[in-house]
């Protein structure tokens, strides 16, 4: 879902520097790919709040994921702290998978990496489903934005 002219979108996500490990370049890559595409495309309102565009903080604090949600202006709307314990495993299992597909992509038969590509696509369709189910009575978003937020939700725990 594009920009609309109600501004139930994100126009700037970041990352808390001090939730973020240093991470290797597969990793880098798809935090870097996941911002872009998720400013570029997507729909997020957070429930009860007419205002936006919004911009999106994400951090860890704790055993928690922080979202800090805030107008383009910087103005506090609310900042949502969702426990990470129902993200862990498939977090995990999501990561040992990925391992794997960067692993075969650089070794592997063509029918090999996509076997294991759909096995990774299929945990992170999985994340993005728990993370709108986490979500929502707090913000509305759609499953692509969902996905990208997963994305950003792993490279984060991944130092977690």
């Amino acid at each position: 879902m594009s920009a609309g002219a109600d501004g139930k979108r994100l126009v700037k996500v970041v990352l808390d520097e001090d939730s973020i490990g240093p991470g290797n370049r597969d990793i880098e890559h798809e935090r870097a790919v996941a911002i872009y595409d998720l400013v570029e495309q997507n729909s997020f309102a957070p429930v009860g709040h007419d205002g936006g565009p919004y911009c999106l903080k994400l951090q860890l604090a704790g055993n928690r994921l922080i979202f800090d949600i805030r107008t383009e202006d910087d103005h506090p709307v609310v900042a949502h702290h969702l426990s990470l314990t129902p993200f862990r495993r498939l977090v995990k299992d999501y990561f040992l998978v990925c391992e794997s597909y960067y692993q075969a992509i650089r070794t592997a038969t063509p029918s090999q990496i996509e076997a294991i590509d759909m096995g990774r696509r299929g945990l992170h369709d999985e994340g993005s489903e728990l993370l709108i189910e986490r979500l929502k009575d707090k913000v509305a978003l759609d499953f692509d934005t969902a996905r990208r937020l997963f994305t950003l939700i792993t490279v984060l725990h991944w130092k977690g």
